[in-house]
Order: C-alpha cells, then structure tokens, then sequence
C-alpha cells in the first residue's frame, strides 16, 4: 500500500512538471532544472466510524536556469479506508510560481533545502525553506529564506546578496 501512494504521489508531482515544461516551451526557450532535494513525508490518522486516513505530500523546486524565477511544486495522495475496504483516493498537485532572485538574466545553477513536516522540531510551526542561486558565468550567489510564521503575515522571505572575501 505505501508503494502504491508513494507511487501515486510521484505521478501527480510528474504530471505538474510536465505541465510546466510545457508551459515554458511556450513562454520563451529558457532552461528549466528540477530540484535534487524532492521530499515526501507521510502521516496517518483515525476518523470517526473508525475510518483509517493516510496522506503522503511531496514537493519539488523547478527552476529557470535564465530569469531565476522558480516554482514550488507539491503534491498529495489520501488515502481512506475502513477496516475492510479501500473507500477513496484523493489526489491534488500543483506549482506556485515565486520571483526571480537575480535581476539580469545569466545562466544559473541552484540548490534547495526544504523542512520536513509540522511533526519534527520545526522552530516555526510547519517550518520553511531555502533557495541558493549562482551565477555559472561569474562569481555571484544569492540565499533566500522564507519562514512561515503564521498569522497575516503567513510567512517571510529574505535574500543576501553572498560577498566574496
């Protein structure tokens, strides 16, 4: 059964990325590259009427290796069942496009590092995640950081400029 979600789940995120590839051939001939870092973390749960619900969530970076700008792509599978029988699978995915990081164009290579879900020891409720860029043209990096702190505020995001000594 978790084979079967975590494939699933592995389905949806690939069907948003060939969306967005899509997507991108349209818009211009910029490059796009996926993040190393996907993640998937599960959890299980007990409904009333002793119904048994399990979800697995991934998410992805996809990146425009040009402009800089990069989406945040997630997905989730739920499964629920009573002791007997399989009685739905819901399946959503998606990607949110964020601002580039740089602002000339270049060619760019990044990284992502992402935390895990609101179940670990994360500072800030469901925690956050990190984007790095270098330019491979010259000596240039760029951090951003974007917390969700909850509230109106939802979540903050700050960059720096990398200084080389």
């Amino acid at each position: 059964m978790r084979r079967q979600i975590a494939g699933m789940a592995g389905a949806v995120c690939l069907a948003a990325m060939i969306g967005l590839a899509g997507a991108g051939e349209a818009e211009a001939a910029d490059g796009y590259a996926m993040s190393g870092s996907q993640r998937i973390f599960c959890g299980r749960g007990l409904s009333a009427g002793k119904l048994q619900t399990s979800t697995c969530r991934s998410y992805t970076y996809i990146f425009d290796t040009t402009t800089t700008e990069y989406y945040r792509c997630a997905a989730s599978v739920t499964v629920t069942k009573d002791n007997k029988d399989l009685m739905r699978v819901e399946s959503e995915g998606g990607c949110q496009k964020k601002p580039r990081l740089f602002t000339g164009d270049s060619s760019y290579a990044f990284d992502v590092a992402e935390t895990e879900g609101p179940n670990t020891t994360a500072f800030f409720g469901p925690g956050g995640y990190v984007i790095w860029a270098s330019d491979t043209k010259k000596l240039a990096a760029k951090v951003c950081f974007t917390i969700n702190v909850g509230g109106k505020e939802g979540e903050v995001s700050r960059c720096i400029d990398m200084k080389f000594e």
